[in-house]
This record gives structure tokens, C-alpha cells and sequence, in this order.
């Protein structure tokens, strides 16, 4: 009798290209694979991709020498976006066997029949044009929460992008599917549940392949606050200009939705955001931020950045550092801006010297660390609660309150994937928060 075939993942990227992959590695298994962990040994090896940092790119040539390190004859297959954007360049690494784009990775099983090593990698990739359908999906990737993908795709044209390219039009899984995705996650135990998409706030456009809405990011977010058994949700990275006032206002009054939100800025200066053609002015950004914090006053607020963007001179780099300074934020996500095929910014004069951009970027990621600091502060003495996670790290679990306070206490597994009252203390050395129980859980009374 033949033994079960062996699978494994790695996924780089977004929190969209992990609930991908879960999505992938679930037909694996109806085909009866097992999976593995990416460091043994394995029949296929399945790398999802993704092509919004250099990093990334230069990550898959050794995340492909890993696979062949731990079994040389297996199959290895190419997902995701740079797949898309570049099949011939990923098919050309040594040792890759499959590359398929947008439209055919989760289709992945159905090429599965011959898994003979090809001596050049083959490509099944689309015209993005194709990619107009839209297939659900979601990810655990810990016992304690999930990803639940809601959107894909995008139709805004920033010029230093390429996920339009790498993933098609802006469409939208049915809110019906959405519900029931939402509600086997819940079935699971597990407590969190993160809404993830391209631009989720463009949520309703391609329900019906096509450009009409039927439902809005406002329905959908009513509509999951009454999935039983959900405690949290976490919406996960939202367009400033899609984030409506009526969207801010039932997060403040729901039951299940968590006050953090996390909005892209890309970049303080109007010269430079108008450059990148995004769909805003700084002065709207400011306006959300204080319509956040004027309904919930304890609101998490994280945001992207981009530094060194073609033409960004060190008056509008600095014009952006004051901005985020002098704004009610908690974190930053900076991003050091990179050349992109196929793409407006690319083409454009007055590129800023890598050294000049590597500089800025460590400006504004001490400007975060002074940020996340202040936010921790003002949190000392409030109250709140913790759903902790499942990995002992040189024995402390950490955790994170509904407005991402990373907390930190002595490992006890009884705590994995509980939620518990606590009242914070202080910040540790580490710059994590130690609490108090509000009531000691069972857990620790035994």
C-alpha cells in the first residue's frame, strides 16, 4: 500500500496570502496529503509568494534551496503574486517545477498528476484580466485566531503598486459566504477572527462579477457582528477614504469588533500623495484620526508609511515626520520605497539614493518605537482583556488586549486561547506590559 503523500508551505507576505495558503493546503488534504512543517521532508514543497518588497523577491531563491536541502527530488510549485507578476523569472530558479498565477492557484491540485522534476520550471499564468472571480478563504494560523479573507483584488492605480497587476480587479466574496466562513471559524473554538482583503473597504464591488454592489463594508460589518460565538473581530488594514464615519461609530458601540484600526498614510507630504495618485488629502487622514479617538478615546491606530518615493525631497520627508509625530497614533508600519516593474513611480525622475532612504526609514521606525511607548503609557491602569496565544517564549505567554496592548505573563498552557480580565501595570523591560488579574483565572489556582 502506497504511504500518504507529504505536503509543505511557506507563505511570505500578507495576512490575505496566509488565509490563502490555508484555503490551498485544505485541498491538499481532500486529496489526501498530509501536511508537514517546511523544514522535513516532504513530496511538494508550495511557496506563496509576494512581490511588495524587494525582500521577498531575493527570500524565495533560498526559501527554494530549503525545500531541495530537505528532499532534492521533491516537487516544488511557485503561488502568488510575484508568480503572477514574473512566472518566467521563478520559473527560471533551479530546482522549481510549477509556477501558476492569479487564476490557477487554487486550481493547484488538479496539476498534480505527473510530479516527475521538470528540467525547467512550467508556467500555467493568466492574463490578469482573468482573474475576475473570486475564490473565499481563510486561515488559522494559531489556535486563537484566524484570517478570514473578505475582498481581492483592487481598481486604484497608486503608482509605485503592483497588486492590481499581481491580483486583478477589486471583487468580493458574497456576504452569505462570508457569514459561513465566519461561523466554521467560530465552530473551531477559535476567539478572533481578522478581516482581511486587498482594500477591504471596498467590499460589495464584484459580488456578481461585476461592479455592482449589493452589500457594503457597513453591512458586512453589521452582519458578522451577530455570528454567534465570535468574540472578537479585528478589521485588518482599511483605505482612510473608504473608513466612513458610520463605520467608526458601530465599531464604538459593538459587541464583538475591537477599537484598532490600521490605516494606510503612505505619506504626510500632499506633493508626494498626490504623486502616488492615492485618493486623499492629509487633511483627510487627520479628520479620521480624530474621529476615532473622539469615539474611542482608547482606539489603537497603526499606519503605513512609505519613505524615499521618486522626487520625495528632505523638506516633505521631514513635513511627513512632524505630521506622524504630531498625530494621535500608535504605531507605524514603514516601508523603505522600491523599484517595481510596470509601474508609473518606477519611471519617474529624481529617485532618492538607497542610503537617503535606508536613513529615513530608521527615523520614522524610532519615531514608532517612541509612538507604540506613549500609547503603552497611556494605557497603564486601565483595564481590559487579553486573549493570549499559544507559543512559550523563554517562558512568558504573551497576548494582546482588545486594543493590541502586547501583555506578557509566566507560561501556563491553561491560558492558550482563553480571554481574561486584567488591569495593566507597567511596562517591562522588553517594552511588553505586565498586568494584574482582575480575578485570578482557575487556570492558576490549581
Amino acid at each position: 500500500m502506497e504511504s500518504t503523500k507529504k505536503v509543505a508551505f511557506y507563505t511570505l507576505g500578507c495576512k490575505l496570502n496566509f488565509s490563502e495558503t490555508s484555503t490551498i493546503a485544505r485541498s491538499f488534504r481532500e486529496e489526501g496529503f498530509s501536511r508537514v512543517d517546511f523544514s522535513e521532508a516532504a513530496d511538494i514543497y508550495v511557496i506563496n509568494t509576494c512581490s511588495v518588497t524587494d525582500n521577498a523577491d531575493k527570500r524565495f531563491k533560498t526559501i527554494v534551496k530549503q525545500a531541495q536541502k530537505a528532499n532534492e527530488n521533491a516537487f516544488v510549485i511557485a503561488v502568488g503574486c510575484y508568480a503572477q507578476l514574473k512566472p518566467e523569472e521563478l520559473a527560471a530558479v533551479d530546482g522549481v517545477d510549477l509556477v501558476l498565477g492569479a487564476t490557477e492557484k487554487f486550481k493547484i491540485t488538479n496539476y498534480l498528476n505527473d510530479l516527475s522534476k521538470n528540467d525547467f520550471g512550467e508556467i500555467h499564468s493568466c492574463e490578469i484580466q482573468e482573474a475576475d472571480f473570486y475564490v473565499g478563504s481563510y486561515s488559522f494560523g494559531d489556535r486563537t485566531r484566524a484570517f478570514l479573507k473578505v475582498q481581492d483584488g483592487c481598481d486604484y492605480k497608486c503608482t509605485y503598486c503592483t497588486i492590481p497587476l499581481a491580483r486583478g480587479i477589486s471583487r468580493s466574496d458574497t456576504l452569505e459566504n462570508v457569514l459561513q466562513n465566519a461561523k466554521t471559524i467560530s465552530d473551531k473554538g477559535i476567539k478572533e477572527i481578522v478581516l482581511t482583503g486587498v482594500n477591504i473597504g471596498d467590499y460589495g464591488k464584484g459580488e456578481f462579477g461585476n461592479k455592482k454592489h449589493e452589500h457594503t463594508f457597513l453591512d458586512l460589518v453589521k452582519a458578522l457582528d451577530e455570528v454567534e460565538g465570535i468574540e472578537r473581530l479585528r478589521i485588518s488594514s482599511i483605505e482612510p477614504n473608504l473608513l466612513k464615519n458610520e463605520t467608526i461609530d458601530f465599531v464604538s458601540r459593538s459587541n464583538t469588533f475591537v477599537p484598532h484600526f490600521h490605516i494606510p498614510l503612505q505619506s504626510g507630504s500632499n506633493t508626494i500623495l498626490k504623486a502616488m495618485r492615492r485618493r486623499y488629502m492629509r487633511e483627510l487622514y487627520v479628520d479620521r484620526v480624530e474621529k476615532i479617538k473622539a469615539t474611542m478615546p482608547d482606539a489603537c491606530i497603526g499606519v503605513d508609511v512609505i519613505v524615499g518615493f521618486p522626487g520625495e525631497t528632505n523638506e516633505q520627508f521631514i513635513e511627513t515626520y512632524n505630521f506622524l509625530n504630531d498625530l494621535d497614533i500608535s504605531y507605524l508600519h514603514v516601508f523603505t520605497y522600491s523599484e517595481r516593474d510596470n509601474t508609473v513611480a518606477a519611471e519617474m525622475a529624481d529617485p532618492v539614493p538607497a542610503k537617503v532612504r535606508k536613513k529615513r526609514s530608521k527615523m520614522l521606525r524610532g519615531l514608532s518605537a517612541k509612538k507604540r511607548r506613549a500609547f503603552y503609557e497611556s494605557q497603564i491602569g486601565n483595564s481590559g482583556t487579553v486573549l493570549f496565544e499559544g507559543e512559550n517564549k523563554e517562558g512568558y505567554i504573551h497576548g494582546f488586549t482588545e486594543n493590541y496592548v502586547k501583555v506578557k505573563t509566566p507560561w501556563n498552557p491553561a491560558l492558550v486561547n482563553t480571554l481574561q480580565e486584567i488591569r495593566l501595570d507597567r511596562i517591562d523591560e522588553d517594552g511588553l506590559v505586565r498586568f494584574e488579574w482582575i480575578e485570578e483565572p482557575a487556570a492558576l489556582a490549581v
